[in-house]
């Protein structure tokens, strides 16, 4: 009876097409692009629907060329760590993004923490759950380095094709929109609410989309590396994944800002605390914008530490919102 079970055993690691130290087996769509385990998984699939990875692979040996920090995890918090990022190998295991991306393991990979998350419901507030991540990145490489095509889930366009993404708000207005949106993501709003109203404003009136600035307005002025004629990706203004805000705009700028110079000695207090409430948006402007010729409110601190915003402790909103013409939108 002994050797019946020690010859399945055999059986069973040899399908895998791994010896015992855990080297790969094939069975990603592209090894080193695509993670995840697809049904030739293991000699043609033999590994194929196994719940059960320490069967074929050891966990003191997985992710031997890795970085130090992705092998101590994956040493330390053992097989839980499979799923989030090969997938469930045809097993319905549920896919487990957060063992591993938490305030504890990988605290700005992302930034968590916060009242308010993208987690698909516009009534409730909290973190993300592992499904929330999924949505959003079916498919990343873990590789440390954001790439559209990569780590962004493929999502149809107006015209149901899959272009490539050209900017991160191409990837946000294909569900952010008027006419297009995805099924089973409906949003139900008013007509000129941002939520839907985004893609066409981004295209045709707000300066921070694809209409160039010209900063020659009154209150003209930004920080370095900002320019009036670039645009301004979704997520330096909105957290995705963790804010104490309303409406997802960041708390404080290491959630944002990407293309901030932190070299400047005014910038030496990174990061920058965002308070925005009722409308009341100058911490979050004053994070780019530094008016060049100080007027009205220039010199005024907005409470964070900056100051170059004409004004401060006012709704900003009544002249400034996502697909307005007054001043040119915001």
């Amino acid at each position: 009876m002994l050797r019946i079970a020690l010859f399945a055993l055999l059986l069973q690691l040899g399908g895998c097409g791994v010896d015992s130290g855990g080297g790969s087996g094939g069975g990603t769509v592209a090894q080193g692009v695509n993670l995840i385990l697809d049904a030739t998984h293991g000699d043609g699939g033999a590994a194929w629907g196994l719940p059960d990875c320490s069967a074929c692979h050891l966990v003191e040996q997985i992710h031997a060329g890795a970085s130090a920090t992705t092998r101590s995890m994956t040493i330390d918090k053992g097989y839980a760590t499979c799923t989030g990022c090969h997938g469930s190998n045809g097993s319905g295991e549920p896919r487990r993004c957060l063992t591993c991306h938490n305030g504890t393991d990988m605290p700005a990979s992302p930034h968590l923490d916060g009242t308010q998350s993208h987690n698909f419901s516009a009534d409730a507030l909290g973190g993300m759950a592992d499904a929330d991540c999924l949505i959003c990145h079916v498919a990343s490489d873990m590789d440390g380095a954001f790439e559209l095509e990569r780590d962004l889930t493929p999502i149809a366009d107006a015209m149901q094709l899959y272009p490539p993404y050209n900017s991160e708000a191409d990837f946000c207005t294909r569900c952010h929109n008027r006419d297009h949106q995805q099924p089973g993501f409906e949003m139900v709003t008013d007509y000129d609410d941002p939520l839907i109203a985004i893609e066409d404003s981004y295209r045709y009136v707000d300066q921070h989309g694809e209409v160039d600035g010209t900063g020659a307005r009154t209150y003209a002025g930004l920080r370095s590396d900002y320019l009036y004629p670039s645009e301004v990706k979704c997520s330096d203004c909105h957290a995705m994944h963790g804010t104490n805000n309303s409406g997802l705009i960041i708390d404080n700028s290491a959630k944002g800002v990407s293309r901030l110079d932190l070299s400047l000695p005014e910038l030496a207090a990174h990061p920058f605390s965002v308070v925005a409430t009722g409308g009341e948006y100058s911490q979050l402007c004053v994070l780019c914008h530094q008016m060049a010729v100080i007027l009205d409110d220039g010199a005024v601190d907005t409470g964070n530490g900056l100051a170059g915003v004409h004004e401060v402790g006012s709704d900003c909103s009544t002249c400034h919102s996502h697909g307005e013409a007054v001043q040119a939108g915001l």
